[in-house]
């Protein structure tokens, strides 16, 4: 038989509901969907229940007869597929990003494709800061809620010259358990994933077009155990949500009260939809027979439990107020009375809630003259309408012979599987070995480790580093990093050791190295830092240290002088200070009175020696300096004493800096 052909690429779209799995396979020419063949199973056991399958094998072996099915309608093989997810325990996150450039650019579909992809990662982020379990969750679905030009609203980006744009984008996340559990059931019928949306997504494609999404209109996806919820506002969808109550809690109540099967209590619940009495057996064989209004009777409580439920949920995600109008997609939402309760509960007219089926299709052609046109298939080809509009799918790989799956933004690297695989983050990147702290004259100080070796990263056998892109299947094997040896620091090393202390000595210029007191004790150049070490590089000799460093030997009747004053071997001699330790019998030089103190300040760089009180204090200075108070020249003056605002009446110590000079 010849192999039929398509003017399109066919795109295959898997409901897996809790009752029961829809297969439609189509393709799209214009903006019209060709519905080329359908096929619906459902489900021998309850193997799936509120959207989570607990079942695998059972649901990949329905998919798979689904799948086989199609493929002898289009007598083509099948191999890809997408698929939605219910929106059992989701979680939605909304977030504004922003791309901006120096210079005005004109914005292309790339750009509008890469900043939703950024507002999907920023999601991401902001889940993961709210996220307090170890549950991981994964994107399902995304859309954007509105778009901004400069800061300014726009409907479409494309083509306009910017230099900023920036997105609302709602992003819906589901646990890994639901997401796995759909994967590995495909997978189970020998299909990969293409794209994954969440339901309500699916279904909105078809139910409301953008044309209507101007409108405050909710949108109830009636399943068999979830109910999932969508609300646009101002032409975007603005929110998601779900209860884990529809059709199957309507089917229990109807077991219980009728003592029959789940399957039994389901063929009652659709049977009293078309026929005014419905015969079955009971689990103790004996025939029974029931009207449609004892049906409802029996259902009622739950569907006013069920549209309490979604009414309250509705509000909730407008913002506390209920919406203009509802459509209805989804088997259970055809239950008699469902509407109408609904409307009640909402506050609305009963006629502004309503089931949605063959009459909002219009862009859908139905090649497949078998296919259903109802309520019941909005979603399924919702779901291959999703794959022409945002590619969103999840990819395998494996990490160090660990299979990890990752968010697919068609941008992914080595880190980002590193990530997803909760690899330490210090482990890619050259570590440094134990740093060194201590202190410099009071000052605190950090001596780094050394950096050690880089993670060595193959990918499928090939050298590679964090960035290097990464696609489905790729094998990814990551060396840790290593850690370099611990800091090592001598004091001759320091900066403030290796600069000399520059003297005169009897009229001739000395270089003296400079003295380190380490926790108080005099410690040579070759010290070894130690942690927590407090180091003071002193910024003077003694006399007696100087004529050490000279190899001259000090007498007790050797006068010696600094400054030109008379001075003992423990005065202190700091930089550019002279002194005399052998000096010429006819020097002049003032003798210091045995009941006096000198002290060597340095005022303005230059030495000074004050005498002849046993104490000084900031103002004792001017008697010995140049400065003329009497005749200003600037607006005022300034004093500073070792590098910080001086007081006159604060004493002076040996050594002192000193700056006085007029404010300008």
């Amino acid at each position: 038989m010849e192999r039929r052909k398509y003017p399109g690429s066919l795109v295959f779209g898997l409901d897996i509901g809790t009752r029961s799995i829809v297969g439609t396979v189509g393709y799209k020419s214009g903006d019209v969907f060709h519905v080329v063949a359908q096929e619906i199973r459902e489900h021998e056991t309850r193997a799936m229940l509120d959207g989570q399958i607990h079942d695998i094998r059972k649901v990949g072996n329905t998919i798979a007869s689904v799948k086989t099915s199609l493929e002898e309608k289009i007598d083509s093989k099948l191999e890809n597929v997408c698929i939605a997810a219910a929106g059992r325990v989701l979680r939605t996150i909304t977030v504004h990003v922003t791309q901006s450039n120096e210079r005005e650019w004109e914005v292309t579909q790339e750009d509008i494709y890469a900043l939703a992809s950024q507002g999907v990662e920023k999601a991401y982020q902001d889940l993961g800061e709210e996220n307090d379990s170890d549950i991981k969750f994964y994107c399902v679905g995304y859309s954007v809620i509105r778009y901004f030009l400069n800061g300014y609203p726009m409907g479409n980006l494309e083509g306009h010259k910017a230099k900023e744009i920036s997105c609302d984008l709602i992003a819906t996340f589901l646990p890994d358990d639901v997401v796995d559990g759909l994967y590995k059931a495909v997978e189970a019928a020998g299909l990969e994933v293409v794209n994954l949306t969440l339901e309500p997504i699916a279904a909105i494609q078809v139910a409301i077009p953008e044309m209507y999404r101007m409108l405050n209109i909710a949108l109830v996806d009636v399943g068999a155990g979830t109910s999932d919820i969508s609300i646009t506002r101002d032409g975007s969808i603005i929110a998601y949500g779900m209860i884990p109550l529809a059709g199957d809690a309507l089917t229990e109540i109807i077991a219980q009260n009728c003592l029959v099967d789940f399957v039994t209590a389901e063929m009652i619940k659709r049977s009293c939809g078309e026929n005014e009495t419905v015969e079955y057996q009971d689990i103790m064989g004996l025939t029974q027979t029931i009207t449609r209004h004892q049906i409802e009777e029996i259902t009622r409580p739950v569907l006013e439990n069920m549209t309490k439920q979604v009414s309250d949920k509705i509000k909730e995600l407008n913002g506390g107020k209920s919406v203009s109008a509802v459509f209805v997609v989804g088997g259970g939402g055809r239950l008699n009375g469902y509407t109408g309760l609904l409307a009640d509960e909402l506050g609305i007219q009963k006629e502004r809630v309503a089931i949605r089926g063959q009459e909002v299709m219009q862009k859908i052609e139905f090649v497949d003259e078998n296919a259903k046109k109802d309520s019941l298939m909005v979603t399924p080809i919702g779901i291959c309408l999703s794959y022409y509009e945002q590619s969103n799918n999840f990819i395998f790989v494996n990490f160090n012979s660990q299979r990890i799956k990752i968010y697919d933004n068609n941008h992914l690297a080595v880190v980002d599987a590193a990530v997803q695989a909760e690899f330490p983050n210090d482990g890619l990147f050259p570590k440094r070995g134990k740093e060194l702290n201590f202190s410099v004259n009071g000052q605190a100080r950090i001596q780094r480790g050394l950096t050690g070796e880089a993670a060595v990263i193959m990918v499928n056998g090939s050298q590679a580093d964090i960035h290097t892109p990464i696609h489905a299947n790729d094998v990814i094997e990551v060396t840790e990093s290593t850690a370099g040896d611990a800091a090592r620091l001598q004091i001759m090393q320091l900066a403030e050791y290796q600069a000399s202390l520059k003297v005169r000595v009897n009229d001739k210029p000395v270089e003296l190295p400079r003295f380190a007191l380490v926790n108080g004790a005099l410690q040579s150049g070759y010290y070894d830092i130690q942690e927590g070490d407090e180091i003071e590089i002193l910024n003077y000799y003694t006399i007696e240290q100087i004529a050490e460093f000279m190899d001259i030997a000090l007498r007790e009747d050797m006068p010696v002088y600094v400054n030109k004053q008379l001075a003992q071997p423990s005065t202190r001699v700091y930089e550019n200070f002279s002194c005399d330790i052998s000096i010429e019998e006819n020097t002049v030089v003032e003798e210091r009175k045995s009941d006096d103190t000198t002290m060597v300040v340095v005022v303005n760089d230059e030495p000074v020696t004050l005498r002849g009180k046993t104490d000084y204090i900031f103002v004792d200075v001017f008697d010995r300096i140049d400065f003329d108070l009497s005749k200003p020249r600037g607006t005022g003056i300034v004093t500073r004493l070792n590098g910080r605002d001086a007081q006159y009446m604060e004493p002076l110590s040996d050594g002192d800096k000193i700056e006085i000079y007029w404010r300008e």
